[in-house]
């Protein structure tokens, strides 16, 4: 049986220990092959430059963003491959 959430439900928020404080995330998948989370990130969010070792991904369905001078507003998205380096956020 295939694990159905919904993403815009209040329920499986948790803190988001790796990114600045405030900021939560919810886990859809955590599987060997790969990763999905959601963030909800706080107002004031900031975050330099850094990379991954994995591909990130960036649906943006609620607010907007900057980085680099370019807001990403609701409906944005985004694809950051391996070791690509993005950033600052704001």
């Amino acid at each position: 049986m295939k694990n159905i959430q919904n993403i815009f439900n209040e329920f499986n928020w948790e803190p988001a220990i790796s990114y600045p404080t405030g900021t939560l995330q919810k886990t859809l998948r955590d599987e060997e092959r790969g990763k999905t989370i959601l963030l909800k990130i706080p107002k004031g969010f900031k975050m330099p430059y850094h990379s991954h070792i994995y591909t990130e991904q960036h649906f943006v369905l609620d607010g907007m963003y900057t980085t680099n001078g370019i807001k990403y507003p609701r409906g944005s998205y985004q694809i950051f491959y391996p070791h690509e380096e993005h950033g600052p956020f704001e």
